[in-house]
């Protein structure tokens, strides 16, 4: 899906990827200068509440101190996703934003991989969530809609051939 303007169009996914890079980035830059390490900010509820973490691994901590291999994967991934696009295998609304979404947080997060060896997590969603950043919300919510985005194909290509 694109959306033309004075010069020429954007593809959505293009703008999706740039927008959630640039706030993800934004947002722990912003971490990193109004928060000790390890500090909690609560927010009048239990809801949402900020806990400045670094992660030099993977999700949930895993993978401690081989947080810059993980780099190499996010390219791969985004490649991929590029490829596909090329070809046209990834197109529609659903896919369009699940995978920019996806490209974006696998570059937010690559980005501090590659430049500070960890990434900086602060965001605790309710009381049984660990520590995410908005790249990984946009990776998770990415999915989701990839996942529904090929759902619907599905359905509409049984539909065709029945």
């Amino acid at each position: 899906m694109k959306f033309h303007g004075l010069n020429g169009g954007i593809d959505l996914f293009y703008m999706i990827s740039i927008f959630i890079i640039l706030l993800d980035q934004v947002s722990k830059i912003w971490i990193r200068f109004e928060m000790q390490l390890g500090e909690l900010k609560f927010f009048g509820n239990d809801l949402v509440h900020f806990n400045y973490y670094e992660n030099s691994g993977a999700a949930f901590s895993s993978f401690q101190g081989y947080g810059r291999l993980f780099v190499i994967f996010a390219i791969l991934v985004v490649v991929v996703i590029l490829y596909y696009r090329k070809k046209g295998e990834i197109r529609g609304l659903f896919m369009d934003v699940g995978t920019g979404l996806l490209v974006g947080g696998a570059i937010g997060n690559a980005i501090d991989r590659a430049w500070r060896g960890s990434v900086t997590d602060f965001i605790v969603l309710g009381s049984q969530t660990g520590i995410m950043n908005i790249a990984d919300i946009a990776i998770n919510f990415g999915v989701i809609l990839i996942i529904i985005g090929m759902l619907v194909t599905s359905i509409r290509q049984r539909k065709r051939s029945s």
